[in-house]
């Protein structure tokens, strides 16, 4: 390989896309990735781009920030979209994939790519040189412990949590029935009702079930356990109130019973995790129960009485750096211009949000090798929304934070109906902004597949 080339430590959904950037724009890239000769507690499966808790990417619609964040990716080029696209499932208005075939298509992308080595080994240190640090919140010790000695900053941790999965062919469909909330996208969510009695039993099962015992590398922060709301488990959330699960996960609205014009009182949903539609898995049903009292607990669900769990919820570490106080709107370090970093290790939360900041950090780090400036987007953009708020330094308490419209830079002017017609002129604003830099930017050619019409992706 030439002597100028950049490092890239990791190879989930940041350190893939941030790798495939560099190398797409002309600049050698050396990917490391310790799978699969080591894993953390959360990982399983060996390829690249791993999607260790839920296979769903969220909303495909564009008046949704998450929405409209995919579609930028799409038009900027991403492989993470590309990768999603092809390998999607049915999910009524969300976008989400069959995870295997989605980290197969992306492994062999960068396996295969002439300007990619990929390096099977675990950083311990930080390297000489260009480096994209996208290590995960799941990092290693040790490298975590040195990139607390290097930046000096003392790092912040909370915990996620990954729902259970369970057999198609163990579902009484008897019981259950396919729908889509409010009708949107196709009837691919299997609906298990409850009725009144049978929510309550549900819910006092649930809120006294035994919990796991965190791992031995977590229980020197089980005193100052915080849990990200996007993946909390659902036993904590039940125990919030009585209703608290009917207003949130099991939100019956918009699901009546088949032929009829009735709503249960509650509804467990489930989502295809393969195109085959074999496996599915319990939407919201994050979850830090011990294995036997899932088993006893979601087999009160209706129609899960006899299922079969392919895979437990599990809980797992999340890490991440005080990013205001360290990084730059272009993921770099300020102290250090040559590190970048990205994912969720930044701070940004989501599969999609990850991939973004893998997307900018991998493009910048190219332009830094190859002398050039950086590419900024404005804060139009989603992802631009994000890069200046984990690089905000008046932002004095720093949480995770998801893609929203309330990022955005807002339009000035008012919008004539409500909500949504503002959020569709927040999309259309920012994809003719990335329209017009993409060919200055010296931004690579975009995911096809889906930029055939000017922002209505679904």
């Amino acid at each position: 390989m030439s002597e100028c080339f950049i490092t890239v430590i990791g190879a989930g959904l940041a350190g893939a896309e941030a790798a495939w950037q560099a190398a797409e724009a002309g600049v050698p890239v050396r990917l490391f990735e310790m799978k699969p000769e080591k894993k953390t507690p959360a990982h399983r499966y060996d390829g690249f781009a791993e999607l260790v808790c839920s296979n769903s990417l969220r909303s495909a619609q564009l008046s949704n920030a998450v929405g409209l964040l995919k579609e930028e990716l799409r038009r900027l080029g991403s492989l993470i979209m590309e990768a999603a696209d092809r390998n999607a499932v049915p999910a009524g208005a969300a976008l989400a994939v069959d995870r295997r075939a989605f980290s197969d298509y992306i492994t062999e992308k960068l396996r295969s790519h002439p300007k990619i080595e990929i390096i099977p080994a675990e950083v311990t240190e930080l390297p000489d040189g260009i480096t994209v640090t996208a290590s995960g919140p799941l990092t290693s010790d040790a490298l975590a412990k040195r990139l607390g000695e290097y930046l000096g900053e003392k790092s912040l941790s909370f915990f996620d949590a990954a729902a259970p999965i369970v057999d198609f062919s163990t579902i009484d469909m008897s019981k259950a029935y396919f729908a889509s909330r409010y009708g949107k996208g196709e009837a691919s969510y299997i609906n298990c009702p409850m009725e009144r009695e049978e929510y309550e039993r549900f819910y006092e099962a649930l809120i006294t079930a035994e919990e796991a015992e965190l791992k031995d590398f977590d229980r020197a922060q089980q005193r100052d356990l915080k849990v990200f709301e996007g993946c909390m488990p659902v036993e904590v959330m039940a125990r919030r109130g009585r209703d608290t699960l009917r207003y949130g996960p099991l939100k019956p609205v918009g699901l009546p019973y088949p032929g009829t014009d009735r709503e249960p009182y509650a509804v467990v949903q489930l989502r295809a995790e393969n195109r085959e539609g074999t496996m599915y898995n319990l939407v919201g049903f994050q979850t830090h129960l011990i294995f036997g009292e899932q088993k006893r607990v979601f087999g009160m669900i209706p129609g899960l009485e006899n299922a079969a769990f392919l895979r437990y919820g599990v809980m797992h570490r999340n890490t991440y750096l005080n990013s205001p106080r360290l990084l730059s709107p272009d993921y770099s370090l300020r102290k250090e211009p040559r590190l970048f970093f990205a994912g969720q290790m930044t701070g940004v939360e989501g599969y999609v949000e990850s991939a973004a900041s893998g997307w900018l950090a991998g493009v910048n780090a190219a332009k830094r090798a190859k002398g050039e400036p950086p590419f900024l987007p404005e804060s139009i953009t989603v992802i631009g929304a994000l890069a200046r708020y984990v690089s905000d330094e008046n932002v004095t308490s720093f949480q995770p934070m998801n893609a929203n419209f309330g990022l955005v830079a807002p339009l000035g002017h008012r919008v004539k109906g409500g909500k949504a017609a503002k959020n569709e002129a927040l999309a259309a604003r920012s994809l003719a902004y990335i329209g017009t830099v993409r060919e200055t930017a010296g931004i690579g050619p975009m995911h096809s597949e889906n930029t055939e019409t000017e922002g209505n992706h679904i």
